[in-house]
């Protein structure tokens, strides 16, 4: 049996007499959570130790309750830079501003995380945990930074914490998302140690390897989701890895309506577009109608590296082939390794059904993000990654001081769940709520 995506044809916020009541552990910039919103959800906290994510979180729950009371033109008035962070953050009560808790999970802050998000249930009950911890002690990349491969670092063991939250929450289910690192990490022995902990709260679980690609994301971005519920409701989870994308877009349907900007160019607030929005853009309301383009603003490059840039959208227009970095010229690399991420400067085809993965790394340099069109001759801006990480435009990415924070939005960006992924996810987990 193989499902088939609904996502370019119903991507409008599912309506329910019922109304299901998630926490979001380890929210990051909230993409998780945005795609359960999405699908009608309501988020009673996000909990988030990073304070420019936490600033992120705030401002998309100042849009949800704005648009919620028919005062939408307060968000677009902040988009413009008519009104400033503070001034928006005014316009939402206390209980709203509450539920974004920056606080690390741990021993040490549980106990007033606990208080807070019992404070905003006020009463009612969890029904889902959302969220996954840092991926870092899992991944494959971090391992590889690592001297001692991440063994004794505190993070592979922020699994115990979430089983915590459930034993404290008891949801009825929960989705836990990380890097497929998971499976092989000292052997398994924390995956298995999860799976032994969670069962040990009274959750039965399924594990899923899922491509966002496969979810209408035009990314190539593999990923762990772990879906559990207690035991005695004997729920039968679909098999998520059977969902295919029919739909037939190339990454060039996200980038073609956006202005034309050089290296080091472009404004946080805010363009106007360059072009009518593509069949994909409407389709999955990543540009919904809102003329305000905010965050396309591409970093500046040193000449050497845009000379590498130019090679390598050239080699790919030609010959469809990628650049090794071995075959430049002398006086281009900079590079002592020369033995592997031979890679490292890399194209984001227009081309192709998907990009390459967008991770966290795009926040220190943009080499194996280069743009395709070569004479913008620059890395893709803020909106373009997250545009192939499916956030739609009128999502904001802050930095913990208000203003244009680059480095803040693209490392948001690169650890964040696909909301478009997490949507077909939640839609899935509702029907078994319901």
């Amino acid at each position: 049996m193989e499902f088939c995506l609904s996502v370019f044809s119903d991507l409008k916020k599912v309506n329910s007499m019922v109304e299901y009541n998630f926490i979001d552990l380890f929210a990051g910039a909230g993409g998780l959570s945005e795609g359960f919103i999405q699908a009608g959800f309501n988020p009673i906290a996000h909990v988030e130790m990073e304070k420019a994510a936490c600033n992120t979180l705030l401002t998309r729950s100042a849009y949800h309750y704005l648009k919620e009371v028919d005062k939408s033109e307060r968000y677009h008035q902040y988009l413009e830079g008519k009104i400033s962070r503070e001034t928006l953050y005014n316009e939402i009560p206390p209980q709203v501003q509450n539920s974004v808790i920056n606080l690390p999970i741990g021993k040490e802050y549980n106990d007033e995380i606990h208080r807070r998000i019992d404070s905003c249930l006020n009463g009612k009950q969890v029904d889902l945990i959302i969220g996954g911890p840092p991926c870092q002690a899992y991944s494959l990349a971090g391992r590889s930074r690592s001297k001692n491969k991440m063994v004794g670092d505190s993070r592979n063991f922020l699994f115990e914490q979430y089983a915590l939250y459930l034993e404290r929450y008891r949801p009825k289910l929960f989705v836990f998302e990380n890097v497929l690192g998971l499976k092989s990490a000292n052997g398994g022995f924390y995956l298995r140690e999860m799976q032994n902990r969670f069962s040990e709260k009274g959750y039965d679980l399924k594990l899923f390897t899922l491509e966002a690609n496969n979810f209408g994301v035009l990314q190539n971005r593999k990923r762990i989701i772990i879906i559990g519920w207690r035991k005695e409701l004997m729920l039968e989870i679909p098999n998520l890895e059977l969902i295919r994308n029919e739909a037939e877009y190339k990454v060039n349907d996200l980038l073609k309506d956006l202005p034309p900007i050089s290296a080091g160019q472009g404004k946080d607030k805010y363009l106007t577009y360059g072009g009518d929005p593509t069949d994909y853009l409407t389709a999955t309301a990543i540009r919904n109608g809102l003329e305000i383009l905010t965050q396309h603003i591409a970093r500046p490059h040193r000449e050497q590296d845009r000379q590498i840039y130019r090679e390598a959208v050239l080699k790919w227009d030609l010959y469809q082939e990628r650049l090794n970095y071995n075959d430049l010229k002398e006086d281009l690399k900079t590079h002592r390794n020369r033995d592997s991420f031979m890679d490292r400067f890399k194209v984001v085809a227009a081309d192709l059904p998907y990009s390459q993965t967008v991770v966290a790394h795009i926040a220190k340099d943009g080499h194996y993000y280069i743009h395709p069109d070569i004479e913008q001759n620059r890395s893709i801006s803020v909106r373009e990654a997250a545009r192939l990480q499916s956030f739609p435009d009128n999502y904001y990415f802050e930095g913990e001081r208000e203003g244009a924070n680059r480095t803040a939005a693209f490392k948001q960006i690169g650890n964040a769940v696909p909301p478009l992924m997490a949507y077909e996810i939640a839609k899935i987990i509702k029907e078994l709520l319901c």
